[in-house]
């Protein structure tokens, strides 16, 4: 069975939905065999990064940057992953209050660093979180996991 991680930083009631709306796409009835995993950016582990087939990344945008909790996670599994998961998928969403280009700019930087294969457009929003949002994240999430299940 494929795993999609879902690493994710959500103190925003924004970021909460979205995350919300992200798994429920990933978790769609549609899609067989891909087991979504969930795990806090303080909390996931390079096993975590190891095990899975593919990531989706979530992350409130912070004085234009990434948080500080999901670049915690990419310190700690950048080394122990750097060779063994290059060419996987990944997507993300982000959320700001303003101009999110400095966040987006790190993540591609770190994931082609690691050289993870972006699988989706990253929903970044930087206004209030509507149904709009939340349909993209949802077919984020879904997107990312029917890949899986094709590729497995």
């Amino acid at each position: 069975m494929a795993r999609l991680l879902v690493v994710h930083h959500t103190p925003s009631p924004a970021t909460h939905a979205m995350l919300l709306e992200a798994i429920a796409g990933a978790n769609d009835p549609a899609i067989r065999g891909v087991d979504v995993v969930l795990r806090p950016a303080l909390t996931a582990t390079a096993v975590d990064v190891l095990e899975a087939d593919g990531y989706l990344l979530g992350t409130p945008v912070n004085l234009g940057y990434i948080s500080g909790a999901l670049k915690h996670f990419f310190d700690q599994i950048y080394y122990p992953c750097l060779d063994a998961t290059k060419g996987r998928p990944f997507g993300a969403y982000l959320h700001g209050d303003n101009d999110a280009t400095g966040a987006v700019r790190a993540i591609d930087a770190i994931t082609t660093g690691l050289g993870w294969r972006r699988a989706q457009r990253y929903v970044t929003v930087t206004r209030e979180v509507d149904r709009s949002v939340l349909t993209a994240c949802y077919e984020l999430g879904a997107s990312l996991a029917a890949g899986l299940d094709l590729e497995d």
